[in-house]
């Protein structure tokens, strides 16, 4: 299928959405789900040696039973502008094609032949369809469509460590704009005849599939301090899955009012004193309850004169880092929101560094969980 793409002046875009022009009123999102042409047909189930593409893509992609909420990747707004096409090679349970996936349905469509030289296994590519976004986020909405992507991508990726596959390949370098990211899926190996099962407990940083598929951004307030080692845990999961590509650190408050980073030897140390948290309240599009969440994660970096893929790279990153730490945070029981649009967040000038250098791209808010938090389905 031939898409057409409009093309992007993604600096401009991004210096607009750090300012503090407010957008416009609404206009209509559009379908939730790209219209893929073709009849829809069903996932076989994966078996020895074929990639489990069916609970791959439920565990990761396919909206909630009943609720038509495009679950279990968050999205700024609830709007889900991120669209995966299946470049499928052998190993699969679906013949060799690139195909469209609809997560309503959990259905794909043919579009075609896969390219030349594609490897055994799948890889998911990753674009997204800017009006549902920008319905309600106006010129704010192309930095919180990369940071979805990347939450998407991370979705993915952990499904894949779920179901014991081989660790997925993503790609968040940002040299393309179509494709904006891609996560690879070798198929499993083949077991032998001869062999036994071999029965062992998964490493204990994998999650079970029930934590993918409860997933949720828990509504404000995100009140209470989260203990010294779990947050310090929760950053060293956003530090990992970062790749280097951005600074971390957290806004904490009574009764050390800071921002800590995560020391050498795993620990917290001091960044700077002071409460920051109705600066960033102020800063996170006036969502007031920011200040008194228990603390916020910050993703930061990305300066102004970033070229566009260094802009994509930092921002697929950050979604892709703040979902991991937000599972983190959830399974250490604590209650989490991302919040992902930030304007005049120069937090390096703030510190006192050269203005422009370290802007704020995403933050995770965090609170001690509530006895009914932990209810809600």
């Amino acid at each position: 299928m031939a898409l057409t793409h409009e093309r992007v002046d993604l600096v401009t875009a991004l210096a607009r959405a750090r300012s503090p022009e407010q957008p416009g009123p609404d206009t209509p999102a559009g379908p939730a789900v790209r219209a893929w042409p073709g009849p829809p047909r069903g996932l076989p189930p994966g078996g020895p040696g074929r990639l489990d593409l069916d609970r791959l893509l439920r565990l990761s992609l396919a909206a909630s039973a009943g609720s038509g909420r495009l679950r279990p990747a968050p999205s700024a707004g609830g709007l889900h502008p991120v669209d995966a096409e299946l470049v499928v090679g052998a190993g699969c349970p679906l013949p060799p094609g690139r195909y469209g996936y609809d997560p309503l349905r959990h259905r794909v469509h043919r579009l075609g032949p896969e390219p030349d030289g594609t490897p055994s296994g799948a890889t998911v590519e990753l674009s997204v369809t800017p009006r549902r976004t920008v319905s309600h986020y106006g010129h704010r909405a192309w930095p919180l469509m990369l940071l979805d992507t990347g939450h998407v991508a991370a979705a993915l990726w952990l499904a894949a460590r779920v179901l014991g596959n081989a660790e997925p390949v993503p790609r968040l370098d940002g040299l393309t704009e179509h494709p904006l990211a891609a996560v690879r899926f070798a198929p499993p190996p083949a077991e032998s005849p001869v062999s036994q099962p071999q029965v062992a407990s998964p490493p204990a940083d994998v999650p079970a599939p029930r934590e993918l598929l409860a997933r949720r951004s828990v509504p404000p307030p995100l009140e209470g301090t989260p203990p010294r080692d779990v947050l310090a845990s929760v950053l060293a999961t956003a530090v990992r899955a970062s790749a280097g590509e951005l600074a971390l650190c957290a806004a904490v408050g009574a009764p050390r009012p800071g921002l800590v980073e995560l020391a050498p030897d795993g620990t917290l140390r001091r960044l700077a004193a002071g409460e920051a948290r109705p600066t960033l309240a102020a800063w996170a599009a006036g969502q007031q309850w920011i200040a008194d969440a228990g603390a916020v994660l910050l993703a930061y970096g990305c300066p102004t004169d970033a070229d566009a893929p260094r802009i994509r790279r930092a921002h697929l990153r950050a979604g892709f880092a703040v979902h991991l730490a937000h599972l983190t945070a959830l399974r250490h029981g604590l209650s989490a929101r991302p919040v992902g649009s930030w304007q005049q967040a120069d937090l390096g000038a703030a510190l006192g560094a050269p203005p422009g250098r370290d802007w704020i791209v995403h933050g995770l808010a965090l609170g001690t969980a509530h006895p009914d938090e932990e209810k809600t389905p």
